[in-house]
């Protein structure tokens, strides 16, 4: 009898052990996870200590702020190198609901409004800039160049491989995926999101995803190649471009100064090209009176004679 409770006993702390090693959050690695005594995972996000749905995307908000955590600790034990590389990432104030506040400020006490991927679309100021709204990024632009490859894809297999991997590993409906187009070595890729139910994840929050995928820092647990029909899909470059609904609040102020800068340019281009003409007609003028000088004391000297 005993040695059956001792095989039993093994079993359960066996399961128990496996249940424990399977308490992780697949699609977040910056958690903290916990089983309790019925059995339950819960994860916390470093930085927040919030309680994070492993079932979908984390905000990028949270993140970000997960990731300056993580950062900070690299730096701390000895990688002097370990901010350098930062992609634009700061220490974000986030919602209740993970997602960024309107508003933006340093440790300095310098502001900024940000969009719902947390870009800065307005000029930077002190703690009395207002910002009235968190203005939706809808429109998504995402530009691939994968390395040179004996031959190309195939154009519908490489699009229908993309699709499936927004779909399956970044949890996106298919009608925000507004276009795919591959024409080797380019591959364009267009999300499209003017509103979005509550269930449905951000496409701010996808394309953070992916960009770390592609990167090789990957928000997941586990790393996925990216590949068409067992074929890996290595990307050599990647750009990103986000449009929100409302034009940036400082593309104006930009253009002002831009319009002004040519302004300056031409007008002092202009000025030289003038002060050059006077200069060379001056010499010229004062030539030809050297020259008339001469000639009339060549023929006062004949005169005289």
């Amino acid at each position: 009898m005993e040695p059956l409770f001792g095989v039993l006993l093994g079993l359960i702390l066996a399961v128990a052990s496996s249940a424990q090693n399977n308490c992780t959050c697949v699609t977040n690695k910056w958690t903290v996870c916990a089983q309790d005594d019925s059995g339950n995972c819960t994860c916390t996000l470093v930085g927040s200590n919030r309680e994070v749905d492993c079932s979908t995307l984390t905000s990028k908000c949270l993140l970000m702020k997960a990731e300056m955590i993580s950062l900070k600790e690299k730096h701390f034990q000895g990688h002097p190198d370990g901010l350098l590389d930062s992609d634009g990432i700061y220490n974000p104030d986030c919602e209740d609901s993970g997602i960024f506040k309107a508003r933006q400020c340093n440790p300095t006490d310098t502001c900024w409004c940000v969009n719902t991927a947390g870009l800065r679309r307005s000029e930077k100021g002190d703690k009395s800039l207002s910002c009235s709204e968190l203005v939706r990024t809808s429109l998504i632009y995402i530009e691939l160049i994968h390395k040179k490859r004996s031959s190309a894809f195939d154009v519908p297999d490489g699009r229908n491989a993309l699709k499936h991997l927004f779909e399956s590993r970044y949890k996106l409906h298919p009608k925000y995926i507004a276009a795919i187009k591959y024409d080797s070595p380019l591959i364009q890729i267009r999300l499209n999101q003017n509103e979005k139910s509550r269930c449905d994840v951000d496409i701010a929050d996808v394309a953070y995803y992916f960009e770390k995928d592609i990167k090789d820092d990957s928000v997941f647990n586990s790393n996925s190649m990216l590949t068409v029909n067992g074929d890996a899909l290595d990307i050599e470059k990647l750009q990103i471009y986000y449009v929100d609904e409302k034009p940036p609040e400082f593309c104006m102020k930009q253009l002002a100064a831009s319009i002004s800068a040519v302004v300056t340019v031409v007008m002092l281009t202009a000025g030289f090209g003038v002060t050059v003409l006077v200069i060379l007609r001056w010499l010229r003028t004062r030539k030809y009176e050297k020259a008339e000088i001469k000639e009339m004391e060549e023929i006062k000297a004949l005169s005289l004679q």
